[in-house]
């Protein structure tokens, strides 16, 4: 009789406590669950995505200057599963390095300020799996000039500004990231940088393939073809870089292109973004670095108007009517003190034989009976 009813008040106790373990098991779990138990469907994005701003910083590469400056992100609206977007830069661009030109010959020289910004929108997927983009905007660039390369002094240095607008595609998942982009030059997109050089901005049309060999480390290699400054910089290039974060919204890169214009570029560059979201939980803050979610937010990327300059052609003007005949080598050209002239003149004879005096002097607004004025 004893027995049996201690048997029983064991077998009662036994029962109770594996209720109240039951009980307590779900409330330990989701307090030590970390980002794990709050799933990407959970992610809250009016909380995720918020204006962050900070510095970024290059060095010259293939037709970009070195440079530094500020910008920042804001979200002009965040829907349930996406959102609209402004992007904005303010670089300050530094003289190139001495002996090393970053348009090929002429060294540019310093300081300007350049811009760059960008509408776009961004979504999410069903399972939020891959994030999608579309942006678009306008850069500028103004720029001066130095001596060329070799050390020679290049007489009557001008400075240069530069425009363009730009187009990009984005898509990125877990461990892939694409991006497709397009930098078209408007306005006068070559001018004269001295005596014996043009400048031109290229065209630049490009797609870059990352993967995230680590949450820290992350890879990507690009292809692009470039054209412009009078048909010198025209081919294919490839490109490579290697990014890692350092900390959180702290990362540095190293990129290395090449092609036939610039040759072989190595630049480095540096970015930190200080957020809004500091005071957020810290299982919030594992969650929200889920690569899907962290790229609605990041800045956009390939905004430099590139630069290329050269010596090889002209455009020539009908003297008496103004109108585009014809980009010509300035090898054949007159020369004065073996340093090639802007203000050089080319005679032809027409096709009534008679002697038409041409002149090279892209910079030129108006024709006259004697050739082209100074610009």
């Amino acid at each position: 009789m004893h027995r049996s009813l201690r048997l029983s008040l064991s077998l009662s106790g036994v029962a109770a406590l594996a209720l109240a373990n039951g009980a307590l098991l779900p409330a330990i779990a989701q307090e030590a669950g970390g980002a794990e138990d709050l799933g990407v469907m959970e992610i809250n994005l009016k909380d995720a995505v918020q204006f962050n701003w900070g510095f970024q910083g290059a060095l010259q590469g293939a037709g970009t200057p070195n440079q530094a400056g500020i910008g920042g992100f804001l979200p002009l609206s965040v829907g349930e599963n996406s959102v609209f977007f402004a992007d904005v830069l303010l670089n300050a661009n530094f003289a190139d390095y001495g002996g090393n030109s970053s348009i090929v010959n002429t060294e540019v020289a310093g300081t300007t300020i350049s811009t760059s910004s960008r509408l776009g929108y961004r979504w999410l997927n069903s399972d939020r799996s891959w994030m999608y983009g579309v942006n678009g905007g306008y850069d500028s660039r103004p720029m001066n000039t130095g001596n060329a390369e070799t050390g020679v002094t290049l007489y009557d240095k001008e400075s240069a500004f530069f425009q363009q607008i730009a187009a990009g595609l984005e898509a990125v998942s877990d461990s892939w990231n694409f991006n497709a982009y397009a930098l078209i030059p408007v306005g006068d997109t070559e001018q004269q940088l001295n005596r014996a050089f043009q400048g031109g901005a290229l065209d630049t049309y490009g797609l870059d393939v990352g993967y995230a060999i680590t949450p820290e480390w992350d890879a990507s290699i690009g292809y692009y073809y470039q054209s412009g400054d009078l048909g010198e910089a025209d081919g294919s290039g490839v490109q490579v870089e290697l990014d890692y974060q350092i900390a959180y919204g702290l990362t540095a890169g190293i990129n290395v292109s090449y092609d036939e214009a610039f040759e072989t570029r190595v630049s480095g560059n540096i970015e930190y973004r200080f957020g809004s979201n500091s005071s957020a939980a810290e299982t919030k803050k594992k969650a929200w670095q889920k690569p899907t979610i962290q790229a609605l937010s990041e800045s956009v990327k390939n905004r430099n108007i590139r630069v290329h300059d050269a010596a090889g052609s002209c455009k020539v003007f009908d003297p008496r009517n103004g109108k585009f005949i014809n980009s010509v080598p300035q090898s054949q050209f007159q020369f004065m003190d073996e340093i090639i002239n802007p203000g050089a003149s080319l005679e032809i004879i027409n096709a009534d034989g008679q002697v038409v005096k041409l002149h090279c002097s892209p910079g030129a607004k108006d024709a006259t009976a004697n050739g082209w004025e100074p610009a």
